[in-house]
């Protein structure tokens, strides 16, 4: 009677091949594919059926395989996106379509995009776009912006060329094949099947005191291999990603500061945490009262959350020219508004995840991560361990935006695995994701801006408050650039702009594309909008008179003699602007209750850290059998850096992208590229390429003495060059091999020129700025609050284009999240952690997107290129909110630009 029972077997065909698992009853049917046979091509974003990226054919019917009990597939046929590639014409073409438009950045979504495609195709050959949307709708995807996708899948003219992969072109991702095949290994991928697994409990309050029980016994009675906490820290119980604003503890030691908090870790095979109910955890909580918006955190009475911050004021940034109050009072034309802004989550579609062990003493961490040394760094103080001892190996990341540069499931990964001697394993569920990783921080900004009547601008003044959570995160850096970046990309003599961070009760706000940029953008654009009005003239034709250009100075006093690309942008949005415009006006007319508006907006953003040392360090040899192999360091999150620094490095160097095998960012084999964080890597990074591939070429043509514009080729242990003085030949086998096999090598570090800003912010903060002008047409429904987007227009200074269709992709994917952050995103602590409560943009949410690419080159880019991943979500917002004001007559002062928010703005409007 007390034998245990052995769960019953489901037997189906898993692509083309019979297979049969121990399934519990209701276990989820992407588990038994993922664990029991092996099909990690199966990608888990949610486990709700929310985002779609565990999409398998059941019997040629797609379906979420996380919604889908094992047993429903018994004696069924289930196909997955790997089966599909290797044997089925239709997939194998639609992989092809998909790299030759770009349609797989991350690559975490692809799997159930292509599988849900393949479907489609099967029944529809020649699906609309509309088709397509209805088809793939119920697959989320955060990176690419959706449209290359219904591109791939309507199959329009291709965009990737077949080439030698010189900087300039658009060759298809290097990596792409990979994720299109549902290849790629993402942080839950690698870990071995039925290795031990860890549970992080989490604080239920926002604000709280708590004691835990008897640990001991609370293992032995559950089946429990460890229990982390506090005690087990061997070395420093804080982490941060600023070295002066490191505070935040890996296990909080009595007191929670925010919902979502760890306490502690448990550490047990998979069955045993699956029945497991964090409820029973042996703790006892005394919950205290919470601060959580600014105005109640800065109070009086409020609870000091760090000491030595008073007032739970983290820290300020401050930037001023001239006398900005002084010459907004004798302005002739002033304007003036607060802006509000809420939380926004990341929302990649992979949850944090990795795999730990210990090997001969040391620690190895394979994680996603846009930061492996920086990793290293905080593990090193953590464990109490020389960084010699401790490895991290980076996975693929399925989108990071920026929350994925502070630590997650690292550190509870190593001190579990060196804890247990064994193999350890963690992924977060999606609601313990949301509740405990960082967000766009909320913002409360006010500002002033005056103009005369020649529509010049005259006075600027700025304050903005950012609620930078329980922890301090990235809020430094967003305190130090938002007041930079405040001025927008614009001439103005007399400037004051400062903000301030504040501690709350809430998660931890950190780095999201733009740090802090977009917030200030929003107010920044909007009151331009307000002042062209005021003064009668065109919204274009003011920002037109008031662009920064090559020799003035910025607000901080920089000067760029070259590469200030904001007027080219607003001019390739003239014909845009007057058409669309025109087109609004003469639907409003014969419209009563739906009404379209035009909006514009622009921006600029420095690339890198704000005045410091930035460097990046890129290594490439050159093996006896002729192997060029680049040691690559700067993290994919799916912005492309794999190809881009590739083509920079092969450009340098002279041969074709196909003879480059690249070696990841694994911090025992790779030096430090620096963090993938600030539009930082095509500039700094792939400056570091090209000097190495440069350096790599002037040691190939010193040896065989021949001339700088050789043709190089590699043949069979062979380095041959061609100039004028014919061939020559370098035999590779005949020198000898450094500790990296590496006959020939090269390692080059570049740091970028900036100077530290005084008192006043003045000084040169960063060696290149890019720009960008964007156009919003929108449909409002004035009788519901609804907003509309039906076409977009971005144009985008990159200086040089390193590759045109992922300068495309991230135009795409960054109008994608503006999009969300202006009408529908917003993160509310305890309501919205899943990605069913909270709402990001779908496919059938974008619009058709021309983009125009800008090339004004800079002084310092290889190439002339410029950083462009951040850029491109800073103007959306404000061209959204620009165009509701054109279609409504009411401006929006909060986003989202929600439908009860518009309508609410349109009733006050009438009134």
């Amino acid at each position: 009677m007390n034998q245990r029972v052995s769960p019953p077997q489901v037997t189906f065909e898993l692509n083309g091949s019979p297979v049969s698992a121990a399934a519990t009853p209701n276990q989820r049917l992407s588990e038994i594919l993922r664990e029991s046979c092996g099909a990690r091509d199966v990608k888990i974003g949610c486990d709700a059926g929310d985002c779609g990226a565990c999409t398998v054919l059941i019997d040629d019917k797609p379906v979420c395989a996380c919604l889908t009990a094992a047993h429903q597939v018994n004696g069924r046929r289930v196909d997955t996106v790997a089966g599909l590639h290797a044997t089925d014409p239709t997939a194998k073409a639609l992989a092809q379509r998909f790299q030759d438009h770009g349609a797989a950045q991350c690559g975490i979504c692809t799997p159930g995009m292509v599988v849900s495609a393949v479907a489609l195709l099967r029944n529809t050959p020649s699906p609309s776009p509309e088709q397509v949307q209805d088809a793939l709708g119920g697959v989320l995807c955060r990176c690419t912006g959706y449209r290359k996708i219904i591109d791939a899948v309507t199959g329009v003219q291709p965009i990737a060329q077949a080439g030698h992969g010189t900087s300039g072109t658009a060759i298809p991702r290097v990596d792409g094949s990979a994720k299109i095949a549902g290849q790629e290994l993402f942080g839950d991928d690698i870990a071995p099947a039925g290795c031990l697994e860890v549970l992080v409990i989490r604080s239920p309050h926002a604000r709280a005191k708590f004691t835990l029980g008897d640990l001991e016994t609370f293992a032995a009675t559950h089946g429990i291999e460890a229990v982390l906490t506090k005690k087990d820290i061997p070395g420093q119980n804080l982490f941060g990603v600023i070295p002066q604003f490191v505070d935040q503890p890996v296990f909080a030691e009595d007191t929670v500061r925010f919902r979502g908090e760890a306490i502690a870790a448990i550490v047990a095979h998979r069955d045993v945490l699956a029945a497991f109910d964090p409820a029973h955890f042996p703790v006892t909580w005394t919950p205290l009262p919470a601060a959580q918006d600014m105005t109640s955190a800065k109070a009086p009475q409020a609870a000091q959350l760090h000491e030595g911050r008073d007032g739970n004021i983290m820290c300020g940034g401050f930037v001023a020219c001239g006398d900005a109050e002084a010459q907004l009072a004798q302005s002739d034309v002033t304007v003036e508004g607060r802006f509000q802004s809420g939380f926004v989550e990341h929302a990649y579609i992979e949850p944090e995840a990795g795999f730990a062990q210990v090997i001969d003493g040391r620690v190895e961490v394979h994680a996603c991560t846009q930061a492996p040394v920086m990793d290293v760094e905080a593990l090193e103080l953590i464990l109490g361990m020389d960084r010699s001892q401790i490895r991290v190996v980076p996975t693929a990341v399925g989108g990071g935006f920026g929350s994925k540069l502070d630590l997650s499931v690292q550190p509870y990964l190593a001190l579990a695995a060196l804890k247990t001697g064994q193999k350890v394993r963690l992924c977060y569920t999606r609601t313990e994701s949301m509740q405990s990783t960082t967000k766009r921080h909320p913002s409360d900004i006010t500002l002033r801006i005056g103009a005369d009547r020649q529509g010049k601008i005259t006075g600027f003044a700025f304050k903005g408050d950012f609620d930078t959570g329980a922890y301090a995160s990235w809020g430094p850096t967003v305190a130090n650039r938002v007041p930079v970046h405040a001025s927008g990309p614009y001439v103005i003599k007399d400037y004051r702009a400062e903000s301030t961070g504040v501690h709350t009760n809430n998660p931890p706000a950190g780095a999201f594309r733009g740090f802090g940029v977009p917030q200030s953008a929003i107010a920044q654009e909007s009151l331009l909008d307000e002042l062209a009005e005021k003064l009668g003239m065109d919204a274009l034709d003011f920002r037109l008179a008031n662009a920064l250009e090559n020799g003035v100075p910025t607000v901080c006093g920089q000067v760029f003699e070259q590469g200030v690309g904001i007027k080219p942008c607003l001019t390739a949005l003239r014909d845009a602007w007057a058409s669309e415009r025109a087109g609004a006006e003469a639907f409003n007319a014969t419209s009563h209750t739906l009404k379209r508006g035009v909006g514009i907006a622009s921006a600029w953003y420095g690339c890198g850290n704000t005045s410091m040392s930035n460097p990046s360090t890129i290594k490439a040899g050159i093996t006896a059998k002729g192997r060029i192999v680049l040691h690559q360091g700067a993290i994919d999150i799916g912005q492309g850096s794999n190809t881009v620094i590739s083509q920079i490095f092969a450009t340098a160097l002279g041969v074709s992208i196909q003879n480059i095998t690249r070696i990841g960012g694994d911090t025992d084999v790779t030096p430090d590229a620096g963090k993938t964080s600030a539009s930082r890597q095509t500039f700094i990074s792939g400056n570091a390429a090209r000097l190495t591939g440069e350096a790599l070429r002037k040691g190939i043509l010193e040896r065989l003495n021949v001339a700088q514009d050789a043709v190089l080729t590699v043949e069979n242990g062979k380095i041959v060059s061609c100039d004028a003085g014919g061939r020559h030949v370098l035999d590779l086998t005949s020198l000898t091999a450094d500790a990296d096999g590496f006959v020939l090598r090269a390692e080059e570090t570049y740091d970028p020129p900036t100077l530290p800003l005084d008192a006043n912010g003045q000084g040169s903060p960063y060696a290149q700025f890019g720009y960008a002008a964007q156009l919003a047409v929108v449909e409002v429904d004035t009788a519901l609050g609804t907003v509309r987007p039906i076409k977009f227009v971005a144009a985008h200074d990159v200086g040089h284009a390193v590759n045109p269709m992922m300068v495309e992709g991230q135009v795409h994917g960054g109008i994608a999240q503006g999009l969300g952050l202006a009408l529908m995103e917003e993160y509310l602590p305890g309501h919205t952690e899943n990605l069913h409560d909270y709402l990001i943009p779908t496919m059938g949410d974008i619009p058709p997107i021309e983009t125009i690419i800008i090339e004004e080159p800079d002084a310092h880019g290889p190439y002339g290129a410029k950083g462009l991943g951040e850029h491109v979500l800073i103007p959306t917002a404000p061209a959204f909110l620009n165009a509701i004001k054109h279609a409504t007559g009411v401006r929006i002062f909060q986003v989202p630009a929600t439908p009860h928010r518009v309508r609410a703005a349109i009733l006050k409007g009438s009134t």
